[in-house]
């Protein structure tokens, strides 16, 4: 879940309009330039496994690049009218996608396979991927349609079975702090679907990328990102049954992609809720694979007796009377059997 190299049109902009202009500059170089192939347009480095590889023109064009000390990668998106909601700013799922677009590219950039998501020479040969297993995100302000955000993300050990990728999400125009996440990935068997330990040379290609002491998005004693969630065994107060993955929903992984879950989540949330409040935080464990002739139902319970607080962030929350909390479970509609749980905040929308 990592990837190297920094094209000096890359590094990082002070502003929104210098990132805009600096596009501008690029696409007038490309189009002046002779149109070859990304292979033709490449260089070498070296990759991930110490194989040669190529640079893509991709690469070469992305606002995006390794940190100095190549421990950590920045990459500003500018947000697109398609990626905004009813509320006219970036949807939960266009934030989710931005992060998991951004970790792939640092994977790449540190010479990770493209042709999976951010798997090493020693993967590929036996067959391993990686799979998400908890998901937080919390978003303090949404971007706008045209806004520019500025990303950062680092991956790290995690035990002796997983990783886990954090990211910073700011406001490139005013460096404001508008989003935090943090995630744990797993390792599996791509043809018998189980679960296995990362074996010391997929660790020495991957962590020689990753800072040596813990970094955490999330640094705060008894934060959201670490909260358990609760078996959901009482009836449902809200649901929305029967929900059935579209074919564009399957990712490179041959299952439904892990962003998916959180559009199915919101499905059975009120209306009411949508219609007053956004979603400030979410948080997703993932228990089972979704593939594409799966029948899915989603409820939703409301959460009581917990204390509306910022769970030990170092961001402001909003006043206890204007949150509201949920529990969510995602089942197969056929034997029951739980795909993944999650919990998610909300704060009253400022009218």
């Amino acid at each position: 879940m990592l990837r190297c190299h920094t094209p000096p049109q890359c590094r990082p902009a002070v502003g929104a309009g210098a990132v805009l202009m600096r596009r501008r500059e690029m696409a007038a170089r490309c189009c002046a330039a002779p149109r070859v192939s990304g292979v033709e347009a490449a260089s070498a480095v070296e990759g991930g496994g110490g194989e040669k590889r190529t640079t893509t023109m991709a690469e070469r064009l992305r606002m995006g690049s390794l940190l100095e000390d190549g421990l950590s990668y920045k990459e500003s998106f500018i947000v697109r009218c398609y990626e905004v909601g009813i509320n006219k700013t970036a949807t939960v799922e266009t934030i989710a996608n931005l992060l998991q677009e951004v970790g792939c590219n640092h994977a790449q950039s540190v010479g990770f396979s493209t042709d999976g998501f951010a798997t090493t020479t020693t993967m590929r040969k036996l067959g391993l991927i990686w799979v998400t297993n908890r998901m937080h995100i919390e978003i303090y302000k949404y971007p706008a349609w045209g806004d520019v955000v500025e990303i950062e993300t680092w991956c790290q050990e995690d035990g002796r079975i997983g990783t886990r990728r954090d990211w910073i999400l700011k406001d490139l125009a005013n460096g404001e702090v508008i989003g935090r996440a943090t995630s744990k990935w797993v390792m599996m068997n791509q043809n018998t679907r189980r679960l296995q330990r990362v074996s010391d040379e997929v660790r020495d290609e991957v962590f020689v990328h990753c800072p040596k002491t813990p970094r955490l998005a999330f640094p705060e004693e008894n934060n959201g990102s670490l909260k358990k969630i609760p078996i959901l065994t009482d009836p449902a107060q809200h649901s929305r049954l029967g929900l059935v993955p579209r074919r564009a929903d399957l990712d490179m992984n041959q299952h439904v992609n892990n962003v998916t879950y959180i559009g199915w989540v919101l499905e059975s949330i009120p209306q009411d809720i949508i219609d007053s409040h956004e979603l400030q935080t979410i948080t997703l464990d993932y228990r089972r694979e979704c593939q594409h002739d799966d029948i899915v139902d989603s409820l939703t319970y409301i959460e009581e007796g917990e204390e509306k607080s910022s769970n030990g962030s170092a961001f402001a929350a909003p006043h206890p009377e204007e949150q509201r909390q949920f529990l969510h479970c995602l089942r197969f509609a056929g034997n029951g059997d739980e795909i993944n749980r999650g919990r998610t905040v909300w704060r009253k929308l400022a009218r």
